[in-house]
């Protein structure tokens, strides 16, 4: 995997809540979708995801961070001072994900999908 889950961040403050990951090598965000939900035993989770967020298109660069805030926003970036880039990108949600200390985030690469056809 070409990302990394670093932490969740403010869990359950409203407008803070954040999911902090770590690019370990270039590529694109398109290809990564995650997940919230809870474990089921101190080593095991549940196969219930009950809100998912697949980021659309953007490449980014080894040692660049993305931060998922929960909430409403818009997408920004910012220079770190060693060069890299921080990704600032929003869920687009009215309430928290990561409300309780049982939930977790499941970080997915999905190199291949396909959908159902159109209408049917």
């Amino acid at each position: 995997m070409k990302i990394e889950i670093i932490e969740i961040i403010d869990r359950a403050i409203a407008d803070k809540e954040r999911l902090w990951l770590k690019v370990l090598e270039d590529t694109d965000l398109k290809y990564y979708i995650v997940f919230d939900t809870t474990y089921t035993s101190d080593t095991t989770i549940s196969n219930l995801q009950r809100h998912a967020y697949w980021f659309k298109s953007q490449q980014v660069k080894t040692g660049d961070y993305v931060v998922l805030y929960s909430t409403i926003g818009n997408p920004s970036k910012k220079i770190n001072d060693n060069g890299t880039t921080t990704h600032f990108l929003y869920w687009g949600l009215k309430n928290t994900v990561w409300n309780d200390t049982g939930d977790c985030a499941v970080l997915f690469e999905i190199n291949s999908w396909q959908t159902s056809a159109k209408g049917g």
